[in-house]
């Protein structure tokens, strides 16, 4: 009998209703990880030039970031969290101030989008579950994916699961690439380039992001 290779990274899981469909951002709440960014750069008192050293990111991507021009995706905030001392959750959602969070399916909040580095074309967006808490080392995330066979792969500190409500996923980590069907799930270290997009159209997920 022949191993199916996904075993090395994806497990199998069914869970019901835990979502559902993703509406579109409003364009206030997009604006507010831009001015975060912008924010803790300044308090850390770094300029732009200091930050692009830090991160490896150009002066003129940063620029868009803080600017909502262009919206970042989530390891590009990892990186900067990192860049700027900061909490990875303090730039998607601000500071929390509870030790815990129950978060409702009618009470999510609001979500944010990301585009390509060239701020043209939306990625996708997503929604946190649980900004409340204080100091939290995870972000638990519903994120709904666009297709970007384009796009380059991701590679920052930190380990990822996802788990793949619905829709066909198609995941790469290094060298290798899966089909991830709705019930599937993956854990992989960040460090480890990955791309994670729809196979086509649209497709949802939950992640869990640690930063390191």
């Amino acid at each position: 009998m022949v191993d199916d290779p996904r075993k090395h990274y994806v497990c199998v899981d069914y869970f019901e209703d835990l979502t559902g469909d993703i509406a579109a951002g409003e364009k206030e709440n997009i604006q507010e990880i831009g001015q975060r960014v912008a924010a803790l750069r300044k308090e850390k008192g770094l300029s732009l030039e200091d930050v692009s050293r830090l991160t490896g990111f150009a002066v003129e991507t940063l620029a868009g970031i803080e600017t909502s021009q262009i919206q970042p995706q989530l390891g590009t905030l990892i990186k900067l969290s990192k860049a700027l001392d900061a909490a990875f959750g303090r730039i998607i959602a601000g500071r929390g101030d509870r030790l815990y969070s129950i978060t409702r399916k009618t009470e999510r909040k609001s979500i944010s989008r990301s585009t390509s580095h060239r701020g043209n074309r939306e990625i996708y967006t997503y929604k946190d579950l649980a900004p409340e808490v204080k100091g939290r080392h995870m972000e638990a995330l519903i994120v709904r994916l666009s297709q970007a066979p384009d796009e380059d792969r991701s590679i920052h500190e930190g380990e990822e699961f996802i788990f793949v409500l619905d829709g066909i996923v198609a995941l790469q980590i290094g060298e290798e690439a899966f089909e991830l069907e709705p019930g599937d799930s993956a854990y992989y270290l960040s460090t480890i380039p990955h791309l994670v997009t729809a196979k086509s159209d649209k497709a949802t997920i939950v992640a869990v992001l640690y930063g390191g």
